[in-house]
């Protein structure tokens, strides 16, 4: 396969950060991992604008990664949380790849500002690339690209030196 060959336009990396790929959007999820639901709290602790978080609220919601509930606290107007839905929780392992490569590229000499563990055993949680047949990938030349079912070759003449 000559990767220069094929069309990137329909690459799943390319659709997902259609959806997740802006700062703010992860953050927002980071927050829905740790419980916090709702719009107020997710805003002052994450410091985003009321415009900003709605669209991206907005745009969590219609992308299938966030369901909106209705809740009323006693004497006041019903409002919305904002929970993960199934589709969401499998970018959890991201969520802990991208914190564990910041913990080890990023972090400040005192150590990580988050431990996420496991709440069964008290392990540190980790993010790991494996084969269906259970072989840990050390690193990209570990893996093998090659075309699917739904790629597109590209016309050569466009690519030719």
């Amino acid at each position: 396969m000559q990767w220069l060959d094929y069309d990137t336009a329909h690459c799943s990396i390319q659709k997902t950060l259609e959806l997740v790929g802006e700062k703010w959007t992860f953050l927002v999820l980071r927050e829905a991992f740790n419980g916090v639901r709702r719009f107020d709290q997710i805003r002052d602790h994450v410091g985003l604008s009321d415009s900003i978080l709605s669209n991206r609220l907005r745009k969590l919601v219609e992308g299938g990664l966030l369901t909106v509930e209705p809740y009323r606290e006693l004497g006041r107007r019903t409002r919305s949380e904002y929970r993960l839905t199934d589709q969401a929780a499998e970018l959890y392992p991201v969520i802990i790849g991208l914190l564990q490569w910041g913990d080890r590229h990023l972090t400040a000499p005192s150590g990580p500002a988050v431990i996420v563990t496991h709440r069964d055993c008290g392990e540190p949680v980790q993010a790991v690339v494996r084969c269906a047949a259970g072989h840990e990938l050390d690193g990209p030349k570990a893996g093998h690209a090659e075309p699917g079912p739904g790629a597109h070759r590209l016309d050569t003449a466009q690519h030719a030196p």
